[in-house]
């Protein structure tokens, strides 16, 4: 795996708390996103490395950058359809694109628009930003919150084939590292090394409540 690894409990000291946070490990040129399939829609994307066969363009495809996030979406790899654990190395230009043109999931007053303009926003737009509360290894609730990123449309297509890096099936790892949370033996457990991501653009910031 092309993939930092570091012990979760050492990270875990680093780690901001509470507030909204994009976890994830990233350097100037990409990012790591996470998904989960179903083993004919991950294997034909690790030999080809990009998104065909049995992936639909016609459906919402949603990314997640935070590695215990995606634990805690497909159950470490134990969930039906969600077998196949991929680690997406992304173009940070292209993640960047995402939410720049995201728009939120559900409404919300501090958004400084009307509910009629942001439905708008919603028909026109080719991404879905969301936070979520985050979770440790166990499942349990944080107060930090997690991103994720719904994309469909021109972006899906272009996040498909044009803004991947390189794609490696991770499965065999998170069965191995989910042994150690099934045993409560954390003190052991490895996973990707994640720090919290701020852009230069400042205005980008504001827009994801990053704090």
């Amino acid at each position: 795996m092309k993939i930092k690894l570091k012990n979760y409990k050492e990270q875990l000291s680093n780690w901001p708390q509470k507030g909204h946070h994009i976890m994830a490990q990233y350097d100037d040129e990409k990012i790591i996103v996470y998904q989960s399939y179903k083993k004919e829609i991950g294997k034909f994307a690790t030999k080809n490395q990009y998104f065909g066969g049995g992936f639909s363009m016609e459906r919402m495809t949603w990314i997640k950058p935070n590695f215990l996030w995606m634990m805690y979406r497909n159950g470490w790899g134990a969930k039906e359809g969600q077998e196949c654990v991929l680690a997406i190395h992304l173009k940070l230009s292209a993640f960047k694109k995402y939410l720049e043109s995201a728009v939120y999931s559900s409404y919300n007053t501090n958004l400084g628009i009307s509910r009629e303009e942001w439905q708008d926003q919603v028909k026109e737009s080719s991404a879905r930003l969301q936070w979520d509360p985050d979770h440790d290894p166990h499942g349990n609730k944080l107060e930090r919150r997690a991103i994720q990123i719904g994309l469909r449309n021109e972006l899906i297509h272009s996040f498909a084939k044009e803004d991947i890096l390189l794609i490696e099936d991770i499965s065999d790892f998170v069965k191995e590292q989910y042994n150690f949370v099934l045993n409560d033996d954390l003190d052991n457990l490895i996973m990707p090394e994640e720090n919290s991501l701020l852009f230069e653009d400042e205005e980008l910031n504001r827009k994801l409540n990053l704090a």
